[in-house]
């Protein structure tokens, strides 16, 4: 098994269904074990949390440890230190490193040089642990992902660049759906593509038309905000809305990874509607991250 989670496709196929097996016995109170006594997780933040530091906090103690906040005021890094000499300092005191980030070179480095698990809880390339929750909402909500079709409407960032990962090692189909020059890595969507029917298109009707998910993102990510206005024009018509809900299917359900902008990249009759499942999605957060933990701090077998 993998000593890093980074990327979905760090885990195998098997893994990946043995861990959400785990998350959901977590999300419904039938694991009761403490892997992490006596552990510690260091989390560093590089960029700002809600869901993330909440999550793998509780989490932490949850299962039995301790979590340690770290923003750049509080490490090193923050003062030029060399990410290497982070890794390896850190790793003679903790059981796991928890890093969210900018560039995604820098958390594979860290992995490079730590001798404890590397988590990913966000880089500008991908984001793994919200990708997990939003699997485990379909399984929760759908019954699972095989045979579905999920949708992707906006801007082709680290979401989703993982929800690639995720058709990748699942298989199920993926529209995204964005404007030119705001498409996903080329090289994630081609390794894809190769074993999974995922498109990219342009017009977001075609996108969500039969989904059984439809999901969506901020269009400014954080370290964007100065392309506000000139995303607002890219990004007019990628508004989910009612009416575009209408094209998936009936069943279908709405997610969002949060924080929302409600009005631009989607209506609130549509996040605070029925279709809507963001709220299980944010609190699924907990169970699946509680999963990699116990997986690669804990001991727990995915095999």
């Amino acid at each position: 098994m993998t000593k890093d989670f980074l990327q979905i496709p760090d885990f195998t196929t098997a893994e990946l269904l043995k861990l959400f097996d785990l998350a959901e016995r977590m999300r419904t109170r039938q694991y009761t074990h403490t892997p992490l006594a006596g552990k510690t997780l260091a989390m560093i933040f590089m960029k700002s949390s809600t869901r993330t530091r909440v999550s793998f906090e509780v989490g932490t103690y949850q299962l039995g440890g301790h979590a340690l906040f770290l923003s750049p005021r509080d490490v090193q890094l923050g003062r030029g230190e060399p990410i290497a000499d982070t890794a390896r300092v850190l790793s003679r005191y903790v059981d796991g490193i928890m890093i969210r980030t900018f560039a995604h070179q820098d958390i594979e480095e860290l992995a490079k040089y730590a001798s404890v698990p590397v988590i990913n809880g966000l880089t500008d390339l991908v984001h793994p642990c919200q990708i997990l929750a939003d699997l485990l909402t379909v399984k929760q909500h759908l019954g699972g992902w095989e045979g579905k079709k999920v949708a992707w409407i906006g801007d082709g960032n680290n979401m989703a660049n993982s929800w690639i990962n995720a058709a990748y090692r699942l298989g199920f189909d993926l529209d995204i759906a964005c404007p030119e020059g705001y498409e996903p890595a080329d090289h994630l969507l081609e390794r894809a593509q190769k074993v999974a029917k995922v498109r990219v298109v342009r017009d977001p009707a075609e996108a969500v038309e039969g989904a059984h998910v439809v999901n969506t993102d901020v269009w400014a990510s954080m370290g964007q905000e100065e392309e506000q206005k000139i995303r607002e024009k890219a990004f007019a018509k990628y508004t989910v809305n009612a009416p575009l809900m209408k094209r998936a299917k009936g069943d279908a359900i709405f997610l969002h990874c949060l924080p929302a902008h409600r009005g631009e990249e989607v209506t609130a009759d549509v996040i605070d509607g029925p279709q809507s499942r963001v709220w299980d999605e944010a609190e699924n957060r907990l169970h699946v991250q509680k999963a990699v933990m116990a997986a690669l701090m804990g001991g727990e077998s995915l095999a």
